[in-house]
């Protein structure tokens, strides 16, 4: 998708950094979406706290080599900057308080002396995967189900459509999930794939959808040509686009 840069961005590396519920990825983007290397990764602990995913970015940064600024894609409801929800990163027998208004980009500019954004996971592979023309949306699928969603190239505000219902009583996240996907196997978990596929275009009308996410690659092909398949480093290489001088939504904000 084309964008404006603002000046002085050609020059600027960014640590791009996809938080998972399987692992945490890093790596240094260039402002033409580039990889600079390969990027780094370490398994993601349950229950992940605050303080401990900081700690986790800032070890991956360390052997990347150097950056300018940060961009965080996360996997829960994130707004202005603060994040509101971290489903598949709470410790299961508590309420999930302690990710709460969370700043983690302020905390990780204070830790690691960068100006830094963020946004949802998935709307962070969309940015790095968009056209910016007409309504494009997003499915992430790998611990759970990421949702983002586009109009012309702007994102809306971010909706938790993972934690909604998708059928008989099981939320998107636990219908085509990790989980299920062990459980049922890849050739009935495609099904609800496709099945979720539906009702997304019943819901939205979307001109395009675009599927990544580590579980993306059990799917062959796209089944119509208005479904892309992307890469999983997307989820990576899309965190420069937070920087692009482009409109964001309400979701990414910069601290610093």
């Amino acid at each position: 998708m084309a964008a404006s840069k603002r000046p002085g961005s050609a020059r600027k590396r960014t640590l791009c950094v996809d938080v998972g519920g399987t692992h945490v990825k890093a790596g240094i983007v260039t402002p033409d979406g580039a990889m600079q290397s390969d990027h780094a990764r370490l398994a993601t602990p349950h229950p992940c706290a605050p303080e401990t995913l900081i700690g986790m970015i800032e070890e991956l940064s360390k052997p990347l080599g150097r950056f300018d600024r940060i961009s965080v894609g996360f996997p829960g409801a994130v707004r202005r900057g603060i994040i509101l929800t971290a489903p598949n990163l709470c410790d299961p027998a508590h309420d999930g308080s302690e990710w709460h208004a969370i700043d983690l980009a302020g905390a990780l500019q204070h830790r690691l002396k960068r100006p830094a954004r963020l946004a949802n996971d998935a709307e962070i592979q969309g940015l790095g995967a968009i056209t910016g023309v007409g309504l494009e949306t997003v499915i992430t699928l790998g611990t759970g189900m990421g949702f983002a969603m586009f109009t012309d190239g702007l994102a809306a505000p971010h909706l938790e459509l993972g934690q909604h219902n998708a059928h008989k009583n099981k939320s998107y996240d636990h219908y085509v999930g990790h989980a299920v996907l062990e459980k049922i196997g890849p050739k009935k978990w495609r099904k609800h794939v496709d099945r979720v596929i539906e009702q997304l275009r019943v819901l939205t009308n979307f001109d395009m959808l675009y599927i990544g996410g580590g579980n993306a690659r059990l799917i062959e092909t796209a089944p119509t040509p208005d479904i892309k398949l992307i890469a999983n480093e997307t989820g990576i290489t899309g965190g420069v686009r937070l920087w692009d001088g482009i409109a964001h939504s309400a979701s990414s904000i910069s601290v610093g």
